[in-house]
């Protein structure tokens, strides 16, 4: 199995804790009038907000860290890390698109978002290997098909929420969190496999001294 650098274990859990770090400080800088549970991620980083650049900040500090992630999963597929790094992208986009100060949203923030949550729900099944190919658990291609589901099923979920004026700033937390802590989890199932892992070797016949009235010699696959 391909080597996976101490440092994507780094950058993996900075990621989850940058977004939840982000989220939670920035909500606590608000003015009383701010519900996370309803309110977007999306309205800490908006123009006019208080202190957005914490919001904007951990944007930042998640797309880099998806990156490096991305460039240190040697053990999964290319296709998926590629989308993984799409993602970092679209996490730059979404701090440089901040939201309106007036309310609602605009055409370059939804595309961002979108993007960006499309490809951190595509990205397990991207990365996933069938059968024996797959060097650990979460990198089997059932697992990856169950990640995206669930991810697709929690996007469809804060959507539903959106639209109806619900909770959904606290699905949009669960999803995104959701999001962010897959890296992390096959990163540390790819190098506690590696511990365990080591490629089939072809196992062959040991030497036999065989003895004749002239000497001896060594006989072994003749």
């Amino acid at each position: 199995m391909p080597f996976v650098p101490w440092w994507a274990l780094l950058s993996s859990t900075c990621a989850l804790f940058a977004l939840i770090g982000g989220w939670a400080l920035g909500a606590s800088l608000q003015p009383p009038g701010y519900n996370p549970m309803v309110e977007s991620i999306s309205a800490l980083a908006a123009d006019g907000a208080t202190d957005r650049w914490v919001m904007t900040g951990a944007l930042f500090v998640l797309g880099v860290c998806h990156a490096f992630t991305a460039l240190g999963l040697r053990a999964a597929a290319l296709p998926g890390r590629v989308t993984l790094a799409c993602g970092a992208l679209a996490s730059f986009a979404v701090a440089l698109s901040p939201e309106p100060c007036c309310g609602g949203t605009s055409v370059r923030h939804m595309v961002s978002t979108g993007i960006g949550f499309t490809a951190l729900a595509l990205w397990p099944v991207l990365a996933a290997m069938p059968g024996r190919a797959a060097p650990v658990w979460a990198l089997r291609r059932i697992i990856g098909y169950g990640v995206t589901l669930l991810l697709v099923i929690g996007a469809g979920w804060f959507l539903l929420l959106l639209h109806a004026h619900g909770a959904a700033g606290f699905a949009e937390r669960v999803l995104t969190g959701a999001q962010s802590l897959w890296p992390m989890v096959v990163v540390v199932a790819c190098m506690l496999g590696s511990r365990s892992w080591a490629p089939a070797m072809p196992r062959t016949a040991a030497p036999v001294k065989v003895r004749s009235g002239d000497g001896s010699r060594m006989r072994g696959d003749d």
